[in-house]
């Protein structure tokens, strides 16, 4: 697994999933004087949906999201739907139920875990949500990768310069060779090509707009842009495949 497929998102997501998992043994509700005092956590509660709708939902939301990061594009959807969003639906799912379990009742009132419970669950559900479309919670967690010059060793065996990496300096590569790219103007004569890094793990398309991804781009690597084409580039992969770009959100160039 690769730390630089996670996003600042992601980190919120796993932090309020840690959250969810501490707060599900603390008091849910509390007794009152009437029935004895006490309380009783989510594992112990005769309230029976409390568990499975507001703590295992979140939790099981934040795994799908953030194990999804590391599967490859095609390994992603069951019945229909990305796993990011079955976890996002459960994250929601988590929230919801925990705002309508803040009623208690029936001699009890709430506790310090539903409270916490309460509050993790609206930042998971919101970091889910909001991930997405912020480009302040795409950006990876770690870091993408530095340019040479910053300490950063070539991938894949390449030397500075070469394909697959930036020239030295971080600066953008002056000369390629015509059998490594053949960049298209596509009607954009002064597109200059440059190196650049994504984020988090990116779909690649075919430039014929097939549906299906033909690669998948990976954080960590630098890929060389060829074209411009309104909001996408044309980028290649190191095994020379070139695809469609649609999601530029928060790249670095090099």
């Amino acid at each position: 697994m690769n730390n630089r497929s996670l996003s600042r998102g992601d980190a919120v997501v796993i932090g309020a999933a840690v959250l969810l998992f501490i707060a599900s043994f603390l008091d849910t509700y509390t007794a009152d004087g009437d029935f004895g005092g006490g309380g009783t956590n989510a594992w112990e509660s005769e309230i029976f949906p409390i568990l499975p709708s507001v703590f295992l939902a979140g939790i099981l939301g934040a795994a799908a999201i953030v194990g999804s990061r590391f599967l490859p594009n095609r390994e992603r959807q069951f019945g229909g739907l990305r796993l990011d969003q079955w976890g996002i639906a459960l994250a929601v799912t988590s929230a919801w139920a925990a705002v309508w379990s803040l009623g208690g009742g029936w001699g009890f009132d709430v506790g310090t875990g539903l409270i916490i419970g309460l509050l993790a669950a609206l930042a998971l559900a919101a970091a889910a949500v909001m991930t997405p479309v912020v480009p302040g919670l795409q950006a990876p967690l770690t870091g993408a990768p530095k340019p040479a010059g910053y300490g950063q060793q070539p991938p894949f065996g390449a030397q500075q310069g070469g394909y697959g990496y930036p020239a030295a300096g971080g600066q953008q590569p002056g000369g390629y060779q015509a059998t490594q790219v053949a960049p298209a103007t596509g009607g954009a004569s002064d597109f200059q090509p440059f190196w650049f890094a994504v984020p988090a793990a990116r779909p690649l398309y075919g430039e014929d707009g097939a549906p299906t991804p033909i690669a998948e781009l990976a954080p960590g690597t630098w890929y060389l842009a060829v074209e411009q084409r309104g909001q996408s580039l044309i980028a290649q992969t190191q095994d020379g495949r070139r695809g469609v770009l649609q999601d530029t959100s928060g790249i670095q160039r090099g």
